[in-house]
């Protein structure tokens, strides 16, 4: 039987959240009461106030008001008008850090992810630990994993959009 993560697994740091996170599942109870297990294969770290592509650089706001907190709970929002990315916080609290879920094995990109395991903003804030709609378990394995720079943030610069915090589960 898969265990949950609890509390302690998401009060590291994002650099070690992010890439531990790959070959894990993601479990949703959807509204019918059915159960649907997913596999992460694809992450991004986001790292506090000196990360210039982190919603945190710019301070706390109503938006990113939740990853100010400590780690575990969902940092939901939506891109284009249309596409609601699922992050979960990490660390410490007042040190807001997120790791932005990218794919899963059963779809690839972060919109066609929330749309498939049906996420939106009722998610916001969601506790992974203790929810019993959303949360994540250990799968017992530890894949292999490539490193490389974040999709979509050069509006951040260098070295941000440079840095390696985007993890893909070599498959």
């Amino acid at each position: 039987m898969s265990k949950r993560f609890g509390r302690e697994f998401y009060s590291r740091d994002v650099l070690e959240v992010a890439p531990r996170l790959l070959g894990q599942h993601l479990v949703r109870i959807g509204p019918d009461g059915m159960k649907s297990t997913y596999v992460i294969s694809e992450t991004e770290a986001y790292r506090g106030g000196e990360d210039l592509a982190c919603h945190a650089s710019k301070g706390r706001t109503p938006r990113n008001e939740v990853m100010f907190g400590e780690g575990g709970y969902l940092y939901m929002y939506l891109v284009y008008g249309m596409y609601w990315m699922m992050n979960v916080v990490t660390g410490h609290e007042g040190v807001p850090q997120a790791v932005l879920f990218r794919g899963l094995r059963e779809a690839s990109g972060p919109g066609r992810l929330t749309r498939l395991v049906g996420v939106d903003r009722n998610f916001y804030g969601e506790d992974l630990v203790l929810s019993d709609r959303i949360w994540i378990e250990e799968s017992g394995s530890t894949p292999d994993y490539t490193a490389g720079p974040r999709v979509g943030i050069d509006y951040a610069g260098e070295p941000w959009k440079s840095m390696p915090w985007r993890f893909l589960m070599n498959l």
